[in-house]
C-alpha cells in the first residue's frame, strides 16, 4: 500500500504527533524528482508527503499545454505506478493554492476525487493546501470552511494557511512583516470557524516567522513558541490537548533546535523545497563543468554522447536529491519510522 489510503493517512498524521516527529513534503517537478523522494524516503525507511505546487503541476502538464490538473493527473498515475515498488507509505498532496488558483487547480482536482470516491476508490490526493494568507482571516476562513465540507466528502485532509509566510514561492510573495507571526485570536477564529476535527480534519500552516527561499542558519528570526501559544490557547478552550495538526513552511536555514522545538509544539509536517532543488542540481553542474566538452559540440567537434546522454547527469541528481531527503527525515526524526 505505498500510496496511502485515507485511513492510512490518518494514522501517518496521528502516529507522529504522538511519536513526536515530522512527516518531509518533498515538492517535486517530474518523473524524476519524484523517483528521488521516493528513494530517498526508502533510504532512511520513513515514510512521507509528496506534493506538487501550482507552477511545478503546469510545468509537469508540459510547457506547451501549462495546465495545472492536467500535471497533477499526470503524477498522480505516475506515482501510484512506481511507488508500488518502494517499501514505505507515501501521500499525495498539493501545496499552495491562493484564491485566483482556486478555479483551475484545487477545486477541478476535488471534484475528480469526490467522483472517485463515489465509485467506491480512493481519492487522487491525499490532502489539498488552500494558501489564503493574501486575504482577510474571514474571508479566508469561509473559503476554508466551504472547502472543508468538500475534503471531507472527498476523504481528503485540507491543509490552510493564516498569517503569512514570508518571500516567494510560484510567483506568491509575502511581505517580511509582523504578520510572519500568527496570534492566538487568529487560531480561536480559525477553530471556531473550522472546528478542532469534527467537521473535518485538517493541517494548520500557522506562520512563526517562516519564510520561503534559501537562508544561512540564523537568518531567518524564527519563533516556535507562538506555535505553543496558539495550541495553549484553543487547547484550553476546546479542552484538547495540541488541537492542531501543524505545518511548518519556509524553512531554510532553520537551526536545528527550532524545529525540534516547533516539533515538539505538534509539527508533523514540514515542506522542504528549496534544499532539494539545490541538492538535485548541483550534481548537473558538476557534470556539466567536468565535461563541457563532451556536452557541448567545441568548435565543430561531435560531442561526446555518454556525457550529454541525460541518463549520465540525472542518475547523479537523483541519488543527490535521496541523500538530502534521508537528511531531512533524520532531523525531522522520521527515520525508521515507516508503517510497512
Amino acid at each position: 500500500m505505498p500510496i496511502a489510503t485515507p485511513e492510512v493517512y490518518a494514522e501517518m498524521l496521528d502516529r507522529a504527533k504522538a511519536g513526536g516527529f515530522a512527516y518531509p513534503a518533498i515538492n517535486v517537478t517530474s518523473s524524476q524528482t519524484l523517483n528521488a523522494a521516493l528513494r530517498g524516503f526508502a533510504e532512511a525507511e520513513s515514510d512521507g508527503i509528496i506534493q506538487v505546487s501550482t507552477g511545478g503541476a503546469e510545468f509537469l502538464s508540459g510547457t506547451t499545454v501549462k495546465d495545472m490538473v492536467t500535471g497533477s493527473v499526470a503524477l498522480a498515475e505516475y506515482a501510484r505506478v512506481v511507488a508500488a515498488k518502494y517499501p514505505v507509505t507515501v501521500a499525495l498532496h498539493t501545496d499552495h493554492c491562493p484564491k485566483d488558483k482556486l478555479p483551475g487547480f484545487v477545486r477541478p482536482l476535488l471534484d475528480i476525487s469526490l467522483e472517485r470516491v463515489a465509485k467506491g476508490q480512493d481519492p487522487l490526493f491525499q490532502s489539498h493546501m488552500w494558501d489564503g494568507s493574501a486575504v482577510p482571516l474571514e474571508e479566508n476562513l469561509e473559503i476554508a470552511k466551504e472547502l472543508l465540507e468538500k475534503t471531507a466528502r472527498a476523504r481528503i485532509v485540507l491543509e490552510v494557511e493564516i498569517g503569512v509566510v514570508g518571500g516567494e514561492e510560484d510567483g506568491v510573495v509575502g511581505e517580511i512583516n509582523d504578520k510572519l507571526y500568527t496570534t492566538a485570536e487568529d487560531a480561536l477564529a480559525t477553530a471556531e470557524a473550522l472546528g478542532v476535527g469534527e467537521q473535518g480534519r485538517y493541517m494548520l500552516a500557522a506562520t512563526f516567522g517562516n519564510v520561503h527561499g534559501v537562508y544561512k542558519p540564523g537568518h531567518v528570526k524564527l519563533r516556535p513558541g507562538v506555535l505553543k501559544e496558539i495550541q495553549e490557547a484553543v487547547g484550553a478552550k476546546y479542552g484538547k490537548e495540541k488541537p492542531f495538526d501543524l505545518v511548518f513552511h519556509g524553512g531554510s536555514g532553520s537551526l536545528l533546535e527550532e524545529i525540534h522545538e516547533a516539533i515538539s509544539y505538534g509539527v508533523i509536517k514540514m515542506n522542504i523545497d528549496t534544499d532539494t532543488q539545490y541538492a538535485f542540481t548541483r550534481p548537473i553542474a558538476d557534470h556539466m563543468f567536468k565535461n563541457y566538452d563532451g556536452v557541448l559540440k567545441v568548435d565543430g567537434d561531435v560531442g561526446n554522447k555518454k556525457t550529454y546522454d541525460p541518463r549520465s547527469y540525472g542518475k547523479a541528481a537523483e541519488a543527490s536529491m535521496a541523500a538530502r531527503i534521508v537528511e531531512a527525515a533524520q532531523h525531522l526524526k522520521s527515520a525508521g519510522t515507516k508503517i510497512s
